[in-house]
């Protein structure tokens, strides 16, 4: 069974999406990894990150989104029979071992899903609605993931900014996350509500997965910001005081415009680009990665 790891920060704009189709390009085609990337953002930046908007709108027509998937889980009784296999994109840019569960711009109804939880909770008596919304927060990624976790080595969810219901879902279903951050005091802030998300997570939902999520690291991508050289070292101070040094990576981003430049191809840098600073640093981070993953203490059961 392959690790799940959540790519997440509170805050928008950290180069989340950014870590994460590159992190799963390197692991893929320089590691020959067996990688899946889940688009669980609405926004679907991964997903047309590494597919062109004509091929999205065709998977969309043919509801071979993400989207379905959420909709089974909130109708199990509905007449849809697409599974995720229908739905996995494969040789994602043509490079073999790297997949996509594409997002979608209309991943759930609210409504829905709380008119389905409240008659669940009317239904089952001894439960509140709070419990039957917190137990279904808790299945609904790994309920979706579960038939393919076997496949692969890595499935890296990249999580919406906030803290919507795929975003704690994904977090809960995880068994890592990586913390991207800009060494900016807003995304400092980010990282603090983030730690408090979870902590408050692992209070409401009494369960082994979230109990033994763990952090594997922070990673600053550095921004151009005229912020950054006045409050760079006054971040990572604070940033230092709250984390060990094993919970920061080493390898940081740095500024390059060929990584933004990479989404009008369709493709992450690494592969748009793979001369350039910023895909060479990605690569090394992907090392990094890896001996993180390898060298983690096993979790304690629950």
């Amino acid at each position: 069974m392959g690790f799940v790891i959540a790519t997440v920060n509170m805050k928008g704009g950290v180069g989340k999406t950014t870590l994460t189709i590159n992190l799963a390009t390197c692991l893929a085609n320089n590691h020959g990894k067996r990688v899946l990337v889940v688009d669980l953002d609405a926004q679907i930046s991964a997903t047309l990150s590494l597919m062109p908007p004509h091929e999205f709108a065709k998977v969309r027509r043919e509801k071979r989104t993400l989207g379905q998937l959420i909709y089974k889980e909130i109708k199990p009784n509905s007449k849809s029979k697409v599974t995720i296999q229908d739905v996995i994109k494969p040789y994602t840019c043509n490079v073999e071992g790297l997949d996509l569960l594409p997002g979608d711009i209309d991943l759930y109804d609210e409504y829905l899903v709380s008119e389905m939880l409240h008659k669940k909770a009317l239904n089952e008596g001894g439960r509140t609605f709070s419990q039957v919304w917190n137990r279904f927060e808790e299945l609904l990624i790994r309920s979706i993931l579960d038939p393919i976790l076997d496949d692969y080595d890595f499935i890296v969810l990249d999580c919406a900014p906030g803290y919507n219901l795929l975003t704690r879902s994904g977090i809960v279903a995880s068994d890592f996350y990586l913390l991207p951050a800009r060494p900016e005091p807003l995304s400092l802030v980010g990282i603090q509500l983030l730690e408090r998300r979870i902590s408050k997570l692992r209070e409401s939902h009494d369960s082994e997965q979230i109990l033994n999520l763990r952090l594997l690291g922070i990673v600053f991508i550095l921004s151009g910001s005229p912020l950054m050289g006045r409050y760079y070292k006054q971040v990572m101070q604070r940033v230092t005081q709250d984390f060990s040094a094993a919970q920061l990576f080493e390898n940081r981003i740095p500024m390059d415009v060929n990584v933004a430049k990479a989404f009008d191809s369709f493709m992450p840098v690494v592969l748009a680009n793979p001369g350039t600073a910023g895909a060479k640093a990605f690569m090394k981070l992907t090392e990094e990665f890896l001996q993180k993953v390898d060298n983690f203490p096993p979790s304690q059961p629950a």
